[in-house]
């Protein structure tokens, strides 16, 4: 059986399931392994038999989970595309990229643990291509070198994601490594006189 519904859910079906995924989240952040679908359902205010209607088993949850983030990650960067400033959004988007990554490190490490397998190259290919977006706007705008490809940059965030994912960052090497990250990616200052 597969979380992924083969007909449109009921509205408070989608309910549920959006507030099974959210305290899903909060739940295994918190907890990560020892984490319990019962305490799935306390959290999200369902009964136990409600979480397994939309998610059979812990995994088909976890994958549910894994994919919300990336949609959500490729989301924002779309909004960023429409809505931010050129010169510094594929930055932004980079750093909260990150910051997702360590926040969710509970959920990615349950997955790899328990060998997991999450179908998600539509969805990588769908966060390259507003990823593309960014780093061109960004060139246009003059603020991101103009010989960067967007493999480069996607090889870099999933550089920092998988360092942040080792639970050996502290907030501070990660700010500094990010910003050596982007001094390579941006266009140098020019030198004053």
């Amino acid at each position: 059986m597969s979380s992924e519904p083969s007909r449109p859910l009921r509205a408070d079906a989608q309910r549920n399931r959006r507030r099974i995924l959210q305290a899903a989240e909060a739940v295994f952040a918190e907890r990560g392994l020892q984490a319990s679908t019962e305490e799935v359902a306390q959290r999200a205010g369902v009964a136990i038999g409600t979480v397994f209607r939309h998610f059979p088993t812990k995994a088909e949850l976890l994958r549910a989970l894994l994919k919300q983030l990336l949609e959500q990650l490729t989301d924002e960067a779309g909004r960023l595309v429409e809505q931010g400033d050129p010169n510094s959004a594929l930055l932004e988007f980079f750093t909260h990229l990150v910051e997702r990554t360590t926040a969710n490190r509970s959920v990615v490490g349950l997955l790899a643990s328990e060998r997991i397998e999450v179908p998600l190259a539509g969805g990588l290919v769908s966060l390259t291509e507003v990823v593309q977006h960014l780093l061109q706007r960004g060139q246009c705008a003059g603020a991101i070198r103009a010989e960067i490809r967007v493999d480069e940059v996607m090889a870099l965030m999933a550089s920092a994601c998988q360092g942040a994912l080792s639970g050996g960052w502290s907030p501070e090497l990660r700010r500094r490594t990010l910003a050596i990250m982007f001094n390579g990616l941006t266009t140098p200052a020019p030198r004053s006189a």
